[in-house]
């Protein structure tokens, strides 16, 4: 097995410190819509429906239906479940590399809905015959991820993918090893070689060589290769929430047309933080010598990356329902793309640890800042619903997301214009629009009981991966149901449960590296992530 430059295509777009990709656009803009424990319940398919304040953020004009002021606060129970395993490279299904599964439950509280909303009666007959005003938060996403993986290697490593990477890239050590090194080259490559993690050998500066490696002779050809089974670890935490902070005005005219307007806020708080930890299974396998003529032995090593992101928001949304009678309801919204302000926070350490702890090293990046403005999409929502009476309602919604106007801005260089050409130009490869369906039927055998059931689907809107590959339709979908009660006075209460069905995330921890010609000879590690939730909801409120 060799290593050889053909890793130039994996890391060519390294980048100094940490560079906005396309699919942090896609995070930032993503909405998973949450609300009170009636719109959770129903599968929030409240476009033509409303009265409801989880529903303000899906039609401001839904205010308008409702004949009372009300006032109400959601708390919710959330648990996160996160199934890690490595992905067989091989056609037998044979797996050298995190053979174990790992398992790991997440339980949050959070409060994804509070509100309140006022009710002016005009006492017109027609026209304008009533205006409501108010103020909701509603919670848009959330994450909350503990992922572990653990394995043993005995042909890749962390350390050896990256001494592939620096010497692919033409690194020098000592450019690297210099104090303004963070300005010029990849910060995971500066910490690596500070930290110990890679070196040069041979008397050459370019050659780089990872401390769990071996240097060898082959007939004449100096090779390299990891030393000897190595135990590899990888864990991943991510926490965070989005909500959008509304002030809404919604009319009634003639009990015909609803109109609404929302001013909407914005405001994400999310944080990931990653490691990927090797430890020699035996330290005699990794020897290295140093120039001094003594050798030392590689016995463990620790990469760790944090990501911290604040964004705020503001954008315009408008809505009308429609009530022609028969029981019928139709209903639209569209909100106004969203002008973001980011503002981010990184940092990358490193240790290597031997046997003899002299030779210990550890290193820390500076910690990364940027802020920068961002668009994200605009939204369109439709929806058609119908009422039973006093027996029920059912309702379907239809929302239209084109992620590919997804578009980042920077003002005061050159006046922002071409600094993310290259970022802007891969979104509008990669993506494209999402739909989403949503239904939900609402059944009241009592006249203070109400039975509830509701059902999202989502579908992805990534259509090419990076690579330029054409991707398969890839979905998300959620079921949720919930009981409510409504007591002869004002107070009213709601309860519901949603299942978020396990959807799949693959990655790697490091590239490929080690190839015989053109193929791979051996696989970097793959690992599937197989991650679902359980979200309790319950609303308590009054209307007067």
């Amino acid at each position: 097995m060799k290593k050889t430059a053909l890793i130039i295509f994996l890391t060519l777009s390294a980048v100094i410190g940490r560079a906005q990709s396309a699919y942090d656009a896609f995070l930032f803009s993503e909405d998973n819509y949450e609300g009170t424990a009636r719109s959770v319940a129903m599968g929030n398919a409240f476009t033509a429906l409303g009265g409801d304040l989880g529903a303000v953020g899906i039609n401001p004009a839904g205010t308008a239906i409702s004949r009372y002021s009300q006032i109400a606060f959601t708390p919710a129970l959330t648990v996160y479940s996160n199934t890690a395993s490595g992905v067989s490279p091989f056609a037998n299904g044979s797996l050298p590399y995190f053979e174990k599964t790992y398992k790991n439950t997440q339980t949050a509280f959070s409060v994804p809905n509070f509100g309140m909303t006022f009710y002016w009666d005009t006492n017109r007959r027609s026209g304008l015959k009533s205006v409501s005003f108010g103020f909701v938060a509603n919670r848009t996403n959330s994450w909350d991820e503990n992922v572990y993986a653990a394995g043993r290697n005995n042909t890749t490593t962390f350390m050896g993918s990256m001494a592939a990477n620096a010497t692919a890239n033409g690194y020098r050590g000592s450019e690297l090893n210099q104090d303004n090194a963070y300005d010029y080259y990849n910060w995971r490559d500066v910490v690596g070689y500070h930290s110990g993690m890679i070196s040069t050998f041979g008397g050459y500066d370019d050659q780089f060589v990872g401390a769990s490696e071996i240097i060898y002779d082959n007939n004449g050809r100096t090779e390299i290769a990891l030393g000897g089974p190595i135990d590899q670890t990888y864990g991943r935490t991510v926490r965070g929430s989005k909500y959008e902070y509304l002030f809404n005005l919604g009319f009634n005219i003639s009990d015909f047309i609803y109109l609404g307007a929302n001013l909407g806020i914005s405001s994400m708080d999310y944080s990931y933080s990653e490691y990927f930890k090797e430890q020699a299974v035996d330290p005699a396998d990794f020897e290295i010598g140093l120039d001094n003529g003594q050798t030392m032995y590689f016995s463990q090593m620790k990469y760790t990356y944090d990501y911290i992101v604040q964004t705020s928001g503001v954008f315009g949304k408008f809505g009308v329902i429609v009530t022609p009678g028969f029981g019928l309801r139709i209903g639209a919204a569209i909100q106004t793309p969203t002008s973001t302000t980011i503002n981010e926070r990184w940092q990358h350490t490193g240790e290597t640890q031997y046997t003899e702890m002299k030779y210990d090293a550890y290193a820390s990046s500076p910690q990364g800042e940027d802020r920068y403005s961002f668009r994200q999409p605009y939204k369109a929502n439709f929806g058609i619903a119908y009422t039973l009476g006093q027996l029920g309602v059912i309702s379907a919604d239809y929302e239209y997301c084109d992620y590919s106007t997804m578009k980042f801005k920077r003002s005061g260089l050159n006046d922002g214009r071409d600094y993310f050409n290259d970022i802007n130009a891969e979104i509008k490869n990669i993506f494209g629009a999402s739909h989403t369906l949503r239904a939900g039927i609402e059944v009241k055998p009592f006249s203070v009981l109400a039975v509830r059931a509701g059902y999202n689907l989502k579908t992805s809107p990534e259509i090419y991966s990076a690579w330029g590959d054409k991707l398969p339709m890839l979905f998300s979908q959620n079921a949720s149901f919930g009981l409510g009660y409504n007591s002869k006075g004002s107070f009213f209460a709601d309860a519901a449960c949603r299942y978020s069905f396990a959807t799949d995330e693959y990655f790697m921890p490091y590239a490929d590296y080690i190839f015989d010609g053109n193929e791979i000879a051996s696989p970097a590690p793959e690992i599937l992530n197989r991650k679902d939730a359980w979200k309790i909801f319950l609303t308590i409120g009054w209307r007067f």
